[in-house]
């Protein structure tokens, strides 16, 4: 059945562009230390929020279905949320539950994985994010499947353990590195044996995502697969050796290789099974093409072993990438972009690569093809390959430059860009390179909003979630920064709490309305943007923010 949107309501006569502008990483928070957003350079948006209709949305927890409002937001189910137009469960609570009930242990892809290994078959191996983060994984869930897997009678279980600092602490690997050791040791018995086998940090190794870079991908097969690298006898050593010669944070950390006696106890062989438990697919879908794929040529495998793999999801319905996966990712269906190919509505997609696929791929609920090729352009512009701190602009100029070739051209109603600064930056912990970003993005939208007005069209500028607004750890119960032994403020490089902006840049219908009463999230955006354009929203999605006189 087509998804066509009916026109109507009072914009029913605008025929200007909409355009969306995703500040990522951008989040609400007070005034004071650690609040990048805060202490930047940003007229506009002040401008903005004081004479333009506005308000905070929820970007984390339930509102972009996650298990509770504990849960930071993330790019990944914020852009599911603004293009789908309502909340679908995300992958962390659909894992949890699948764990809960034990649906995921009785399904034919853990019978596959568990039971080739079973009986003194082959090792089963574990490859992912070690930590509670929540946005890419959860070591609960690895610690669920090794307890089965000594359950169902595998014999030997190896663990591949990518380091953090980005969703938690900068420095708190070892705060799940030792608790992990502790849980193996208490398990390992006659007939099972389990261990940390190699690892490294993730921005460093296997978590490369986009293809911005094989080379990371690259370095973690030879890390777990092939079992080269530098030799440690534990995990706990590796990483306090590594941080002291190189002064890295944990998710810049080098790789490393557990040996014994002069052997890595944890290269992955013929007959063995895989799982990669994260549940986010942007940073496990180019390990996993490694993996499955006969004729990959990213880079040269040396050894590809013939195992069973599987993924925690399917990280590419499209491309069907993994084959095997443990519990089925949520079916995303009449998105926002559906129903926009659908009516005859052209549509730009623009972003550099760090963030290119979350206003394509993720917009359109995970969905890697366009519904038409004909009324959909996507535009991206090559990320540098240098650390973020080092240049907070990112591609800020080059994306500014083809949305304001696009307005111009009048080839789409409807454009979306991402600015990915606040995010990307913010991740590196370093505050004023983050004051940085911001201010950059900002003075970007000095230069769009103008060409808007002289197109006659609307933006609507927001955030996926938030980030540079609490460059500190701060203490909850004082508010104030927390400090290390020699005084140095701690850097926070996850994401926040808070909520992000909603801001309404329209000189077409100024007047014609109000901001609702009530609680809103992300997932209104869908509703608020088709009806500025003259439509009616589906009934299916959460509804617009707009009341209008």
């Amino acid at each position: 059945m087509p998804h066509i949107l009916r026109r109507g309501g009072r914009a029913k006569g605008f025929e200007g562009p909409l355009l969306t502008v995703v500040m990522d990483g951008f989040g609400l928070a007070g005034a004071g230390e650690g609040n990048a957003i805060w202490q930047a350079y940003t007229p506009t948006i002040d401008r903005l929020a004081r004479d333009y209709p506005n308000l905070a949305i929820k970007a984390h927890g339930k509102a972009v279905g996650l298990p509770s409002d504990d849960d930071m937001g993330n790019s990944e189910v914020g852009h599911n949320a603004l293009g789908a137009g309502r909340v679908y469960n995300q992958g962390a609570k659909l894992v949890r539950e699948a764990i809960e009930c034990g649906e995921m242990f009785r399904n034919a892809a853990w019978a596959e994985v568990s039971g080739g290994c079973a009986g003194g078959g082959g090792t089963l191996h574990f490859i992912g994010l070690l930590s509670d983060g929540n946005v890419h994984s959860h070591i609960g869930h690895l610690k669920s499947m090794v307890a089965r897997a000594k359950q169902d009678g595998v014999g030997r279980v190896r663990a591949h353990i990518l380091l953090d600092g980005r969703d938690v602490g900068e420095t708190s690997a070892l705060d799940y590195v030792l608790p992990f050791e502790a849980f193996l040791s208490e398990l390992t018995s006659p007939g099972f044996d389990a261990r940390i086998a190699s690892g490294g940090g993730r921005m460093r190794v296997t978590m490369d995502r986009y293809e911005a870079d094989w080379g990371m991908v690259e370095t973690g097969w030879k890390t777990h697969v092939l079992g080269e690298g530098r030799a440690f006898g534990s995990a706990e050593e590796a990483v306090r050796t590594l941080r002291g010669e190189t002064g890295a944070t944990d998710q810049f950390l080098p790789p490393f290789v557990i040996a014994e006696g002069g052997e890595p106890v944890g290269p992955i062989l013929d007959g063995d099974s895989v799982v990669f438990f994260n549940f986010r697919g942007d940073r496990a879908l180019e390990i996993s093409q490694a993996f499955e794929r006969p004729d990959f040529g990213k880079f040269d495998r040396k050894r590809w072993p013939k195992v069973t793999y599987a993924g925690m999801l399917q990280y590419d319905g499209d491309l069907g990438v993994p084959r095997r996966f443990l519990v089925s990712p949520p079916n995303i269906t009449e998105t926002m972009g559906e129903y926009l190919a659908e009516t005859g509505v052209s549509q730009l997609a623009l972003s550099e690569t760090q963030k290119f696929g979350h206003v394509t791929y993720f917009w359109n609920g995970n969905r890697q093809s366009k519904f038409s090729d004909r009324l959909e352009e996507y535009v991206e512009i090559p990320s540098d390959m240098v650390p973020f701190e080092r240049k907070p602009w990112m591609k800020a100029a080059e994306i500014t430059a083809e949305c304001l070739r696009q307005l111009r051209a009048g080839r789409h109603r409807f454009l979306r860009l991402n600015f990915p600064n606040g995010d990307m930056v913010g991740h590196t912990g370093d505050y004023q390179a983050a004051a940085v970003g911001v201010g950059v993005v900002d003075m970007c939208l000095a230069s769009i909003l103008p060409a808007v007005d002289e197109v006659g069209g609307i933006a609507i500028i927001t955030a996926d979630h938030g980030n540079a607004d609490e460059m500190y750890e701060v203490n909850r119960k004082t508010g104030e920064p927390e400090r290390d032994g020699s005084g140095r403020v701690r850097p926070k490089t996850a994401h926040t709490l808070n909520p992000v902006p909603l801001i309404i840049y329209d000189n077409v219908h100024r007047g014609g309305y109000a901001i609702k009463e009530g609680a809103f999230g992300l997932s209104n955006f869908a509703a608020t943007a088709v009806e500025l354009m003259g439509f009616e929203a589906p009934g299916i999605w959460d509804e617009s923010v707009l009341s209008w006189s």
